[in-house]
C-alpha cells in the first residue's frame, strides 16, 4: 500500500512559520498565505530514508487531485513507491523537479483548495524557492543542459516549470505527457515498446504493465534513435577517472555496512553435501520450484530447532527471540543490493515459497518493494553459487543475529566412513553471527541440523 502524502495546511490570511521536521536541517521560512493552500512535504518511506527522490510526477500542475489518488513516485533508499494525496484539491505548483533530491519533511509541492488559488499558491512558490533550495540535480547532461539553461534552484517563470536539462517531460515524448507505472517504463525499455502508443487502462489511463505486455504481443515496436551513430558495446555508464556520488541506495548501503562493524561478529563454515538435494530439485524444477526457495525452506526448518540463531540484539543490553521466521535473500539488483523476505518460510510448502520468491524478485528489480517485503527478515541468506564461488563471508545486516554466505555446490573427492573413495557434490557455507547472542556451539548445532535436512530432504517437500 503506497504511503499517503504528508501536508500541512496553510490558513486563509495568516503569516506561518514552518517548523523543522526532525532530520530535516533547513531553515525556517515564513511567509504571508491568503489562500487555502497546502505543502506537500517528502514523506518517510522507510524507517532509515532521510531523504527521496523525485523519479517522476504523475500529475501535473493544475490537474485536480482526489484523497488517495498517486501524485508522485519517489525513490527512496530501497524501493520506488508512489505517493498519494491526502486531501482533495488541485496540485498548484511543483517545487521539486523529476530528478531532484529533497530531505524528509521539506515542500515538494503546493496543493490549492480551489482553481482560484493556483495562482496565488504558484506565486508563493516562485517566491519562496530562492531561500529554499534543497533539491539537488542529479548529474545534468551538459548537451542539453546547453539548449535549456536553467539554474537548479531559481525561480521559473513560465507557467510550467521546466526541468534542468530537458525541453521536454523526462516522462513524456515529443512534449505529450505519458503516465506510466515505473515498472511498465521499465518493462517497455526491455520489452522496445513505444509508450506513445499504448493506452494505459490503470487509474485515470495510467500505462501498467499488463499494458505493455499486451501491446508487446501487438507488436508496437519503440521508435528507433535519432542518431544514426551507434556507439561500441562499452560498459553503460562508466567513465574512467569520474567521481561518482552515491545513489540513494548506495548511501543506504553504505550506511548499514558501517554500522556493522560495531556488532562484534564470529564466524562458522562446514561442509554440506548436496546430492539429495540436487536430485530432489531436478523432480520439481519443473513444477516452479527454485534452489533458492529450497534452501530458504530448509534454513527455516533448522531455525525452528534453534531459535537463538533466529535472535537478534538491538540495545547491547538485551535479545530478542523472534516470533517468526522470516529469511531475507540478497539480491543484486541495479545500482544496489536488497533483501526481499520470505515471511514465515517455515510454514510456507515449498510451491508458494517459489511463486512468493518469484514475485519479490520481479518487484526488487523493478525497485517496487514494500517496506514490510525487505525490512523484516530476521535471518539472512546470501548466495554466490551460481557464480561459481566456493566460499566466502557475509557481512551481517543491522538488526539481525545471523547470515549465511552459501557457495556453489561441486564434484568432490571424498572417502567414505569404510576407507572408500568417491564422488559427492558438496557446498561450502559460512555463517557470520552476532557474538553477542549467539555462540560458537550454538552455529556448529545449527549448522549440523541444516546438514541433516539438506542430505535427507524429504521435510522441504510437505
Amino acid at each position: 500500500m503506497a504511503h499517503l502524502l504528508q501536508t500541512c495546511f496553510l490558513p486563509s490570511t495568516c503569516s506561518l512559520r514552518r517548523t523543522p521536521i526532525s532530520g530535516y536541517k533547513g531553515k525556517p521560512e515564513s511567509f504571508k498565505v491568503k489562500a487555502k493552500i497546502r505543502e506537500i512535504f517528502m514523506p518517510a518511506l522507510s524507517s532509515t530514508m532521510t531523504e527521496g527522490k523525485i523519479v517522476s510526477w504523475i500529475k501535473s500542475e493544475g490537474d485536480k487531485l482526489a484523497k488517495g489518488e498517486s501524485v508522485v513516485v519517489v525513490e527512496s533508499d530501497k524501493a520506488d513507491m508512489d505517493v498519494e494525496s491526502f486531501h482533495d484539491g488541485f496540485l498548484a505548483a511543483i517545487m521539486v523537479e523529476e530528478g531532484g533530491v529533497a530531505p524528509v519533511g521539506s515542500a515538494i509541492a503546493l496543493l490549492a483548495e480551489s482553481e482560484d488559488e493556483i495562482a496565488e499558491a504558484k506565486s508563493k512558490s516562485q517566491s519562496s524557492s530562492s531561500g529554499n533550495a534543497q533539491a539537488v540535480e542529479e548529474k545534468p547532461n551538459p548537451k542539453q543542459e546547453a539548449a535549456t539553461p536553467v539554474a537548479v534552484g531559481s525561480p521559473v517563470s513560465s507557467p510550467k516549470p521546466v526541468a534542468v536539462g530537458s525541453a521536454a517531460h523526462p516522462a513524456s515524448e515529443g512534449g505529450k505527457r505519458i503516465v506510466a507505472s515505473p515498472y511498465a517504463k521499465k518493462l517497455a525499455k526491455e520489452l522496445k515498446v513505444d509508450l506513445g502508443a499504448v493506452v494505459g487502462t490503470g487509474p485515470m489511463g495510467r500505462i501498467v504493465a499488463k499494458d505493455v505486455e499486451a501491446a508487446a504481443a501487438a507488436g508496437v515496436a519503440a521508435p528507433l534513435p535519432a542518431s544514426p551513430a551507434k556507439a561500441a558495446p562499452v560498459a553503460p555508464g562508466i567513465e574512467l577517472g569520474t567521481v561518482v556520488p552515491f545513489t540513494t541506495m548506495q548511501a543506504a548501503v553504505s550506511r548499514n555496512m558501517v554500522e556493522s562493524l560495531s556488532v562484534p561478529t564470529f564466524r562458522v563454515g562446514y561442509t554440506i553435501t548436496t546430492n539429495a538435494l540436487d536430485a530432489l530439485y531436478k523432480k520439481i524444477k519443473s513444477k516452479g520450484v527454485t534452489m533458492t526457495a529450497l534452501l530458504a525452506k530448509a534454513t527455516a526448518l533448522a531455525l525452528v530447532q534453534h531459535p537463538v540463531v533466529n535472535s537478534c540484539c538491538r540495545d547491547g543490553n538485551s535479545f530478542t527471540y523472534n516470533s517468526s521466521i522470516n529469511i531475507a535473500v540478497a539480491v543484486a539488483i541495479d545500482g544496489g543490493l536488497i533483501t526481499p523476505v520470505l515471511q514465515d518460510a517455515d510454514k510456507v510448502d515449498i510451491y508458494t515459497l517459489s511463486r512468493k520468491w518469484k514475485e519479490l524478485v520481479d518487484k526488487a528489480r523493478a525497485k517496487q518493494l514494500q517496506p514490510h517485503e525487505y525490512n523484516t527478515g530476521t535471518f539472512t541468506l546470501s548466495n554466490l553459487g551460481m557464480f561459481g564461488v566456493d566460499r566466502f563471508d557475509a557481512i551481517l545486516p543491522p538488526g539481525t543475529g545471523a547470515i549465511m554466505a552459501v557457495g556453489a555446490s561441486e564434484p568432490t573427492v571424498v572417502a567414505s566412513k569404510d576407507g572408500r573413495i568417491g564422488m559427492r557434490n558438496q557446498m561450502q557455507v559460512n555463517v557470520t553471527a552476532d557474538h553477542r547472542v549467539i555462540y560458537g556451539a550454538d552455529l556448529a548445532s545449527f549448522l549440523q541440523t541444516l546438514a541433516k535436512i539438506i542430505e535427507d530432504p524429504k521435510d522441504l517437500t510437505f
